[in-house]
């Protein structure tokens, strides 16, 4: 999977895509005792052109989330970083993971999005309780 046609292409044959745009699908994953968790895949750029898919998953509102703690929760992960990007007109923390194009194929896509998937649901079920919001 060399660029985000591919991408789309395979995910659309395994997820019923919400979002369909041109560097940005979404869609949710099922997860266990019924939950579910929206994935967004985006296509990024460097400032040598190259190109980097994101794996991101909302988590929770950023409004009255500790940064300190989020910073130490940012140093022990080792998949997946914490970030802040508008939801709705709302900003909210999300877990997002970047990879180059070349290092992806569809068995390390489908670890990605699985852990990426279960890591957020963890985290918003930390931050919100027992609402599956996102």
């Amino acid at each position: 999977m060399r660029h985000f046609e591919a991408i789309r292409s395979h995910i659309g044959g395994i997820y019923k895509l919400r979002h369909n745009e041109p560097y940005l699908i979404s869609f949710d994953v099922e997860l266990t005792d019924g939950r579910h968790q929206g994935i967004y895949l985006a296509e990024l750029e460097d400032d040598n052109g190259r190109r980097y898919l994101r794996i991101s998953t909302p988590i929770g509102p950023l409004a009255g989330t500790d940064a300190k703690r989020c910073l130490r929760f940012n140093w022990e992960l080792r998949t997946g970083f914490l970030a802040t990007a508008d939801l709705d007109g709302s900003p909210y923390l999300h877990l997002c993971e970047n990879r180059p194009y070349e290092y992806l194929d569809d068995r390390e896509l489908a670890r990605l999005i699985e852990e990426i998937g279960v890591l957020g649901d963890t985290l918003e079920f930390s931050i919100n309780g027992d609402a599956d919001a996102l």
